[in-house]
């Protein structure tokens, strides 16, 4: 049986929303911000984008973290949502044997 937890794990734009307040600022001066369009920021803040290479480095610059605290929150949540959809299928899959050595 495959690891996996019963509770959905945090997208990076719930986090976000949680921090977007502290900062003071909307969302169109956070996105202008950031370098992105506010399209972007919206789709991300509703839980629609998924957080990719380019937008952790613009977040993470902006929120003084690095940009693996950003990918791996996107990590975390796409292997559950995987295993959620997929899970049957990747139990039938069996762990190859090691080759003996010589």
């Amino acid at each position: 049986m495959l690891n996996q937890t019963k509770r959905r794990p945090s997208h990076p734009g719930a986090v976000l929303r949680d921090l977007l307040p502290e900062t003071g600022l909307t969302q169109s001066e956070l996105a202008l911000r950031l370098g992105i369009s506010p399209r972007v920021l919206s789709d991300l803040l509703r839980e629609r984008r998924a957080v990719g290479t380019d937008l952790a480095l613009r977040l993470a610059r902006a929120f003084n973290t690095t940009p693996e605290v950003w990918l791996n929150l996107q990590r975390k949540l796409d292997i559950w949502q995987a295993l959620q959809e997929r899970q049957q299928d990747y139990e039938r899959i069996h762990p190859l044997q090691s080759a003996p050595a010589a």
